[in-house]
Order: C-alpha cells, then sequence, then structure tokens
C-alpha cells in the first residue's frame, strides 16, 4: 500500500530513490545520537545536582532543630545558609536554568505592562463595588422570593 501523503515514504516508496541525490538521513541521526548522549550524561549530573539541593534543605531543616537549643539567631542562621546552598545547587541544574530564564522573560513582559493611572483605578474600583452591592441586592431579593415560594409550597408560610 501507498501512503495517501505523496511525501512520506513508506516499506513500499511513494517516489523512487535518487542515486545522485546525497543521504543526508545518516548526518542527522549522527546529530541525534550525539544530542541524546550529550543530553543523558548531563541528565544524570542534573539529578544530582536536584538530589544535592534537597539534601542540603532537609539538612538545614534536621540542623534547624537540632540547634533549638542554641540561640534563635544560630538555628536561623544555619536554615538560611543551607536554604541558599540548596537554592545555588539548585540554579546550577538544567531547570534551575530555565526556571531563571522564565524569571527574567517575566520580568520582560512586567516592564510591558501598561499599569493603570490612580484615577483609572479608582474608578475601576468604583465601578466593581457597584456591581457587587447591586448584584448582593439581586441575590438576596432572589433568596427571599425562592424562600417565600418554598414556603408557600410547603405550607410553612402563613
Amino acid at each position: 500500500r501507498r501512503s495517501p501523503k505523496p511525501q512520506v515514504g513508506g516499506s513500499i516508496p511513494s517516489w523512487p530513490a535518487n542515486p545522485l541525490q546525497p543521504a543526508v538521513a545518516l548526518p542527522d541521526l549522527r546529530a541525534q545520537m550525539n544530542a541524546n548522549t550529550e543530553t543523558n550524561s548531563g541528565g544524570t549530573l542534573d539529578t544530582i545536582k536536584l538530589a544535592a539541593s534537597v539534601i542540603v534543605l532537609i539538612g538545614g531543616i534536621v540542623a534547624f532543630y537540632r540547634f533549638e537549643q542554641q540561640s534563635l539567631l544560630v538555628s536561623v542562621s544555619v536554615l538560611l545558609v543551607a536554604v541558599g546552598l540548596a537554592i545555588a545547587i539548585f540554579m546550577q541544574s538544567e531547570r534551575g536554568k530555565t526556571l531563571w530564564h522564565f524569571i527574567q522573560g517575566s520580568r520582560v513582559e512586567i516592564r510591558k505592562v501598561i499599569w493603570p493611572t490612580r484615577p483609572e483605578a479608582m474608578q475601576t474600583t468604583l465601578t466593581v463595588f457597584v456591581f457587587v452591592l447591586i448584584l448582593s441586592i439581586f441575590f438576596w431579593g432572589l433568596d427571599f422570593f425562592l424562600l417565600w415560594i418554598t414556603r408557600l409550597l410547603t405550607g410553612q408560610g402563613s
């Protein structure tokens, strides 16, 4: 059977092989294999970094409770140093770098936001407040009406 898409080959090629056309699949396959190898070795190192940051963080929490009898300054300092070290280790991993790029992109996007002026913010707040008041009165009236109907139907109303 032939593929319904002429550009997609299959077990029976939809176009004849051209011996003059250079093979591009082999170099791409080699590049992909090299990239996968680098990713896998980097993934192991990345996992070690993430595990180390978690271990340092847990160690800091344990030390915080272990030094509970010491002054509060010592126990909090140990905890803060452990948290800072765990964050530093985490930021060296691929996930940390991805998080840092996301934070940088978010800062750029926040700078692009056109924030309302004070009068615009006050006007919007007042509009929302008025609509909430109107809707609360509407729902109170609806609740009162439905309660009256329910009491009338059940015979509890006078």
